[in-house]
């Protein structure tokens, strides 16, 4: 604007926004410099790029994790799915090993069968003496009527009981008194009231079973009298007096040591007792585990992990008991009595330090029947019934062996199971996330 008063063109003083300000510089940058506008442009479009690498790198971490995942799960499921396969073979070994056996046990029962029409009643004689000595210990064991003993022994000579109760009687041997025979009547009678009459009347048992079988309780832990034993005795009105005791030989520890080289009896090689001089006690007779005799039957195989009843039951209520010729014999080797021993003039140890003193009042009616079964019956014979018992307790233990195999079969099926919906689950979560972020479209959602 030109003044009136003459000179020179004046400028206008006014005031501008810093932002503004800052516009126009970049503006006058620009059309002053171009290859610095340029730069600028290029820092803003290296920022962008550098911002959708980093989107697309979580995307790639994420679609490794996936994969590593989906890796994982499928491990697992080959894994379960071998350990399947595994168990299924065991079973089926297991099955046609059973199978086997009993076929085997079939024909030892028929060639048994054989023995006992044609051959044995020519071969077995029996000594009347022996004979009338076993039935006269049954016949004490049934006057202690309302024992556990008697009930049994009644048991097996009512068929009609028998048939009814055979699940109180499939798993019981026997009783303690009629398992063993003493040859010398004097030695009965002192090895019988060395164990007493409860434990001559003790019912054996090969398993757990067994003892349960026999007495059952109800939810507050009272015996149930309707069940087991104690039904029978209610329906025959006499029922059980007291306590009774049961032995299973399954939970009872077993000799393990070495046994004398052939003695058809199975003896236990036990070391005698020797005196610091390094000699046996005079008056030594034996150990009274080895002085008894055991039915054939019973030597072999008759616990569930195929002992006989010398090593189970009868060492275990002998142990090492010494037998001395008279009591003056045993109390020299004192020294030498671990644990216990009993003389055939009267004397007794029952534990080192413990001496039963007096003598026994009465007669001691329950003891061990006399002598044993003739030797006339053929070797061939025991050799049969010992293999059978053998087979037999092979297949038992095959039964359990693919009881415990299914178990573990089922218990892998269920896993595998467990492991494919959660496979499944997941691919049904990754296709989602996979269709959120397809592939080639960037890594911005739809």
């Amino acid at each position: 604007m030109l003044g009136r008063g003459g000179g020179g063109p004046q400028r206008m003083s006014m005031d501008i926004d810093p932002a503004v300000e800052t516009s126009i510089n970049s503006r006058s940058l620009a059309l002053s410099d171009p290859s610095a506008a340029l730069h600028h442009v290029g820092e803003n479009s290296r920022s962008m790029v550098s911002s959708q690498d980093m989107q697309n790198g979580a995307h790639n971490q994420q679609a490794e994790s996936i994969a590593n995942r989906s890796k994982k799960l499928q491990d697992e499921l080959h894994e379960v799915g071998q350990r399947i396969k595994h168990h299924e073979e065991n079973v089926k070994y297991l099955k046609t090993a059973k199978n086997k056996l009993e076929e085997s046990i079939l024909h030892m029962t028929a060639a048994l069968e054989k023995y006992d029409k044609e051959i044995l009643p020519n071969t077995v004689d029996k000594d009347p003496a022996h004979v009338k000595s076993e039935e006269e210990t049954i016949e004490h064991v049934l006057k202690h009527e309302k024992s556990a003993a008697a009930l049994l022994f009644m048991m097996k000579s009512q068929a009609k009981a028998l048939s009814s109760e055979h699940s109180l009687t499939k798993d019981v041997i026997g009783i303690v008194a009629t398992l063993a025979k003493v040859d010398d009547d004097n030695l009965s009678r002192l090895l019988a009231e060395y164990l007493g009459l409860e434990t001559m009347l003790a019912v054996v048992c090969k398993t757990y079973d067994g003892v349960k079988a026999l007495e059952a309780y109800n939810k507050e832990g009272l015996i149930d009298k309707s069940l087991g034993l104690h039904a029978f005795a209610a329906n025959i009105g006499r029922p059980l007096a007291g306590r009774f005791l049961v032995i299973c030989l399954a939970d009872i520890r077993p000799y393990v040591g070495e046994f004398i080289a052939d003695d058809p009896q199975k003896r236990l090689a036990l070391l005698k007792p020797r005196l610091l001089n390094g000699e046996t006690p005079p008056g030594f007779l034996g150990f009274a585990v080895n002085m008894i005799t055991i039915d054939s039957t019973n030597l072999y195989c008759i616990s569930k992990n195929g002992q006989g009843l010398r090593e189970t039951l009868f060492y275990n209520l002998f142990s090492n008991l010494q037998v001395y010729k008279s009591r003056e014999d045993m109390l020299k080797a004192l020294p030498c009595i671990k644990d216990g021993a009993i003389s055939l003039d009267g004397g007794m140890i029952r534990n080192p330090g413990v001496f039963s003193l007096g003598h026994h009042q009465g007669d001691i009616d329950v003891k061990f029947p006399k002598g044993s079964e003739s030797l006339n019956v053929p070797e061939s014979y025991f050799e049969i019934k010992n293999e059978m018992k053998e087979i037999q307790w092979k297949k038992d233990r095959a039964v359990e062996d693919i009881r415990r195999e299914q178990i573990l079969l089922d218990h892998a099926r269920l896993n595998y199971e467990t492991k494919k919906r959660e496979f499944l689950q997941f691919l049904t979560e990754s296709s989602s996330h996979a269709s959120q972020y397809p592939v080639g479209r960037g890594s911005t959602p739809r």
